[in-house]
């Protein structure tokens, strides 16, 4: 029989809960940000986000592949290299959302970890919940999945704590 948490961490526990939920949705909306991002840098439109700087407030910059580079060469392997050089200037917001989706998916890490300990799950379930940070959408879907786990199974550890043990009677 798997350990399964006491009764006296189930305030942590709530609390832990509602801090993954938090930060399973700002994660995964970091996420959904950085693979737009990506998809605009990388293809050929090589598009960056930009604020500030000499295009105004909030504007778009080209990024101008390297003089050996041809169109193919961002998704097919090759000898030459291929560097892409941006135009922009202000304040780069598609290496801002990179680097904060990076710092926050360690946050998320850590609300992983403290749910997936108080929990007592196996660890499995903990390199599927981190999964959640790097997988596209998928800590929306899990989310949803844990918090509905974790409060059913809390009400039903409850329910089962608060009604008194049967005594069997004595028949004559």
């Amino acid at each position: 029989m798997p350990v399964q948490p006491k009764l006296a961490t189930f305030p942590a526990i709530r609390g832990a809960l509602k801090f993954y939920q938090i930060a399973s949705i700002i994660t995964g909306v970091g996420l959904l940000l950085l693979v737009a991002e990506m998809i605009l840098k990388y293809t050929p439109i090589h598009v960056e986000l930009f604020a500030g700087g000499s295009g105004g407030l909030l504007w778009f910059a080209t990024a101008i592949p390297g003089p050996d580079c041809q169109w193919f060469s961002l998704f097919v392997p090759t000898t030459n290299t291929c560097d892409i050089v941006s135009t922009g200037d202000g304040l780069n917001i598609s290496l801002a959302i990179l680097i904060v989706h990076g710092w926050f998916y360690v946050v998320y890490l850590f609300a992983c970890f403290r749910v997936w300990s108080l929990m007592r799950w196996r660890f499995p379930r903990f390199i599927v919940l981190a999964l959640g940070g790097i997988v596209p959408l998928l800590s929306f879907f899990m989310e949803a999945k844990v918090a509905r786990e974790v409060r059913q199974y809390l009400a039903e550890r409850e329910a089962a704590a608060s009604t008194p043990l049967e005594t069997p009677t004595e028949t004559r």
